[in-house]
């Protein structure tokens, strides 16, 4: 069955859509959620702006002496505290979810001049302040409202159980008798009666719209735009071609940097052997023979590195059999034993995500190798709810850090242009553990 994509919704539909996307519940689990959003909407309200708006005056009235940033960093925490707490009240009342937009967040190493700004800065937690600030509006509509329709329902219904004691007189009119209905009890308890039952029947409707009403009211101002999704989206999708091309760029330099450490200096010796080689064959045969052997052991030499960063740029067994095979050979190459796991690595992953999990683990078995003085590493890749988690954890000294060298911050590069997120932990004395999330996109040509 076709449905129609969440973009194709007029933004006036959206709050008719509340009553047909909500969690299906009974009549009654329906009116006491609505009546709690409702009423206590308007307590949650007056809380929060009488404790904002003193804090924003106060902010503002000392900027000038610098106490009033922090006031105002405070403020808009605060406000995004009540923000937070609206949008899992909207969840729950209508069943749409109102993502929280992404924060502004500041670089590891900031100053707390540089936090600051950026916190106040950060425009969506203005629009959080926004909401506190125009919240008790629409919540000064609705409780009113919702408490008479309450009210009128109990009451209505209740009055059979207590006319009898209500002091009418010739002088005091009840409303049948200002309805022309007569002064009797009867008439009095049938009005009464039938004006609770009418206000209970329509209860669920009113409640439901009051809900709708105030919960479109917080999803206007505390949902992210259109526009700022888009832009945001592009800020991203700029983020990751720059992490792509420094990660491709360091890629490169790193192999140009091994091939001419490794491979090119030992081709340039090879070639000096063997052109003594060759004119020793004519004066000093017996010389020539060490020089040939020498010539060949570097020869295979050579190609060994030659292999090896032929793996490091694309390793054929990834290709043929897939990453838990490529994994295995890895582990199986590493000077220090390594224990691997793999769960749920399902077949057919595009080549982006199998390259960017098999170098995730590449990188850190050359830093076990090289740098950790590790004597064992566990390897752990899991596939679980579109995510590929991959973890790999040394016993070494610790100490593990991007800045340190080009290895793991072009690794984390590698890893951003996927969209994905790399954390090392690594106290001095250790363990080092580096874990990797990559999200899962199918490969369409395999499958």
């Amino acid at each position: 069955m076709n449905t129609m994509p969440a973009s194709s919704v007029a933004p006036g539909a959206e709050a008719t859509l509340a009553t047909a996307r909500r969690p299906a519940r009974g009549r009654l689990a329906t009116v006491a959620s609505d009546s709690a959003y409702v009423l206590t909407g308007w307590i949650i309200a007056v809380v929060g702006f009488a404790l904002i708006m003193p804090l924003f005056s106060a902010g503002l009235g000392t900027v000038v002496i610098g106490v009033g940033f922090l006031l105002l960093l405070l403020v808009l925490f605060v406000a995004q505290g009540f923000a937070t707490l609206e949008r899992t009240r909207i969840r729950v009342v209508t069943g749409i979810d109102v993502p929280e937009p992404a924060y502004r967040r500041s670089p590891e190493g900031t100053r707390l001049r540089g936090r600051v700004w950026n916190v106040l800065s950060d425009g969506r937690r203005w629009l959080d302040l926004l909401y506190a600030f125009l919240a008790p509006i629409p919540n000064l509509v609705a409780f009113p409202i919702a408490l008479a329709w309450w009210a009128t329902t109990v009451v209505g219904l209740a009055y059979p159980l207590y006319d009898w004691a209500l002091p009418y007189g010739p002088d005091n009119h009840s409303l049948a008798d200002l309805m022309g209905f007569g002064h009797s009890a009867t008439a009095r308890i049938t009005v009464n009666f039938g004006v609770g039952l009418l206000a209970a029947l329509t209860l669920p409707f009113v409640l439901r719209l009051l809900a709708v009403v105030v919960a479109s009211f917080g999803r206007g101002l505390l949902t992210r735009q259109r526009a700022a999704v888009l832009a945001e989206r592009v800020s991203a999708l700029t983020e990751s071609r720059a992490a792509a091309a420094s990660a491709e760029a360091n890629a490169l330099r790193r192999l140009e940097r091994d091939l001419h450490d490794g491979p090119q200096q030992r081709l340039v010796r090879l070639a000096m052997d063997l052109g003594t080689a060759q004119r020793r064959l004519h004066s000093d045969p017996t010389s020539a023979g060490p020089l040939i052997s020498g010539a060949i052991d570097q020869t295979r030499e050579t190609l060994e590195e030659l292999r090896a960063l032929s793996r490091g740029i694309a390793p054929p067994v990834l290709a043929d059999r897939g990453l838990p095979a490529a994994l295995a050979a890895l582990a199986a190459r590493c000077p220090v034993p390594v224990a691997l796991r793999t769960e749920r690595v399902e077949a057919g992953l595009s080549s982006a995500t199998e390259n960017g999990a098999y170098f995730v683990v590449a990188e850190a078995l050359t830093n076990v190798a090289k740098h950790s003085a590790a004597t064992e590493a566990t390897v752990h890749v899991v596939e679980d709810n579109g995510v590929l988690s991959v973890t790999v954890t040394d016993n070494g000294t610790g100490g593990a850090h991007p800045a340190k060298g080009h290895g793991l911050a072009g690794l984390i590069d590698r890893v951003h242009a996927l969209d994905g997120g790399l954390q090392v932990h690594s106290p001095p004395g250790g363990p080092t553990v580096l874990a990797a999330r990559l999200p899962v996109v199918p490969d369409r040509a395999r499958s």
